[in-house]
Formats: structure tokens, C-alpha cells, sequence
């Protein structure tokens, strides 16, 4: 999928760390996609969101989808088990972005459909150079089927 030009790519972002949060959006403001980033706090949340559901009704569909495992009131794997039973959603790119480097927790989120498995780094630079890389890779690279 390439960006189309002037039109920026929609990212969600389930995180419940604020200083991860910043962390992304540092990340993303560093990197030459444009792009809007759209945070929820929890998996129910991200559901609403992917769902379009109450106060997100007008939300537009992420192209990418960032994923934290460890999240209060349903937690990452619960979301990619809802989202691999949905049609629709099954369709949108999943990164699971995590700090857990678990064995289980990678074999579980591939299981449940996870395009791929990222460790977070703990310093800002490697932060930035990873999301950079995801970006090339999501935008630049990957070609995907029209949402």
C-alpha cells in the first residue's frame, strides 16, 4: 500500500502507557510519512474504535494497526481473537508493539493472525528507528488490498 499523495495514513495506537504514547508520537513526527494518529487506552476502546462504534462512529478505518499486549480491561491477544473473527478487521495490518519478548506471547499474537511482532526498544532512538522502518516497510513496501 502506498500513500496516496497529500493524503495521510491513519494509525491506531492501543497503548496504556502514556510515556509509550509519546514515545510513538515522537517517533511518528520524525519520520516523513504524513500521518494521523488516532490513541486508545484499552482494548475495549480499540474495538469501539475498529468497530466504529459510539463516540467513534466518524473514526475513518487505520491502515495501521499498533498493538500493545498488555492492556487493562481486554488485552491485545483478546483484540486480534475479536478482529481475526471479523471480516472487516481481519483485513487491516496488526504490528503487535510490545514490551514482552515472551516466546508464547509471539507465538500466540501469529496465531491469532498478527502481521508481525515488534519488542519496544527502551531509548528514544531506537524507538524512532523502528517505527521509521515500519513505516517504509507498511507504506513503501508492502502493497495491500484497498480498504
Amino acid at each position: 500500500m502506498s500513500p496516496d499523495e497529500g493524503k495521510p495514513i491513519e494509525i491506531l495506537l492501543a497503548e496504556d502507557n502514556p510515556g509509550d504514547v509519546k514515545l510513538t508520537e515522537k517517533a511518528l513526527e520524525h519520520g516523513d510519512i504524513l500521518n494521523n494518529l488516532h490513541v486508545v487506552e484499552n482494548g475495549v476502546e480499540a474495538m469501539k474504535f475498529l468497530r466504529r462504534e459510539g463516540e467513534y462512529s466518524d473514526v475513518p478505518m487505520p491502515d495501521l494497526f499498533l498493538l500493545d499486549l498488555n492492556m487493562p480491561k481486554k488485552d491485545g491477544r483478546d483484540v486480534l481473537a475479536d478482529m481475526n473473527d471479523d471480516p472487516e478487521l481481519r483485513r487491516i495490518p496488526v504490528v503487535v508493539l510490545t514490551s514482552s519478548d515472551a516466546e508464547e506471547d509471539v507465538v500466540k499474537s501469529y496465531e491469532l493472525s498478527a502481521n508481525a511482532y515488534l519488542t519496544k526498544p527502551v531509548d528514544f532512538d531506537g524507538f524512532v528507528d523502528i517505527v521509521n522502518r515500519l513505516e517504509d516497510f507498511w507504506f513503501k513496501v508492502v502493497k495491500m488490498p484497498p480498504k
